[in-house]
């Protein structure tokens, strides 16, 4: 299936960084998951998806429940979903997901990310093709081997199954995120190191260390917009 996760390194880091960043944008996309849809997380799928990963980043439990009583006290906040796709440094590809209630304002802050670090925003389906959409989870002290006889025999099809940075990674099809966790949860797995839906590039680059310091630093920038959500990105960062 091409290169594997690269987000395992960034998201190990994010969680030793800024904490407060991370769950104030946790709480504006559950908010807006709870908003779209049922505040239950067994009837929105959405929602279910968002706080499987908001575990994993150790959100704390209540601001979980109060994005999602703000939800169902039908705040008049709303965001818009937006995907931006463009280039970095040396044609490098990257996708930025980002929830906004001022569309002018985000697209201001990203294409000024991307410009001053030699990228640019590209059209609708520039670059999206390159990726794949691809439901990542990943768990501790287990093998490779060991959730692929778990998923045999729940009768799962996975992409692959693999071991890398510590963890055994499962990649599946989106719309089996769920199916997969609740198998291997039966299976007596109760902590989850990653859960992503994810979107994987096909092929990975390496840049020179001088484009390297560009592309980190359009990265941080990104980072420091509170629009942003998730980045994907076909550079290899180890």
């Amino acid at each position: 299936m091409g290169r594997k996760w690269n987000n395992i390194k960034e998201k190990k880091a994010a969680k030793d960084a800024n904490t407060s960043k991370i769950y104030a944008k946790f709480g504006r996309e559950i908010y807006q998951a709870a908003k779209s849809g049922e505040p239950d997380p067994e009837s929105n799928r959405n929602l279910k998806v968002v706080l499987e990963r908001a575990k994993t980043y150790r959100v704390p439990k209540n601001i979980i429940d109060r994005a999602i009583e703000k939800a169902k006290g039908g705040s008049e906040e709303n965001y818009d979903e937006l995907r931006y796709e463009g280039f970095g440094i040396s044609g490098t590809m990257i996708i930025i997901d980002t929830l906004t209630n001022n569309v002018n304002r985000t697209a201001a802050e990203v294409r000024t990310a991307l410009g001053k670090n030699g990228g640019n925003l590209g059209v609708t389906g520039s670059v999206n093709y390159m990726f794949d959409n691809t439901a990542v989870i990943g768990v501790a002290d287990k093998s490779a081997d060991e959730l692929l006889e778990i998923l045999m025999e729940a009768d799962i099809d996975a992409r692959d199954i693999v071991e890398e940075e510590g963890l055994a990674l499962v990649y599946g099809e989106p719309e089996n995120f769920h199916e997969i966790q609740e198998a291997l949860k039966s299976a007596g797995i109760e902590e989850f190191e990653v859960a992503e839906i994810s979107m994987i590039p096909q092929n990975e680059v390496t840049l020179t260390e001088e484009d390297r310091v560009k592309f980190e630093r359009m990265l941080d920038m990104l980072d420091d917009c509170d629009d942003v959500q998730q980045v994907y990105h076909n550079v290899n960062l180890d």
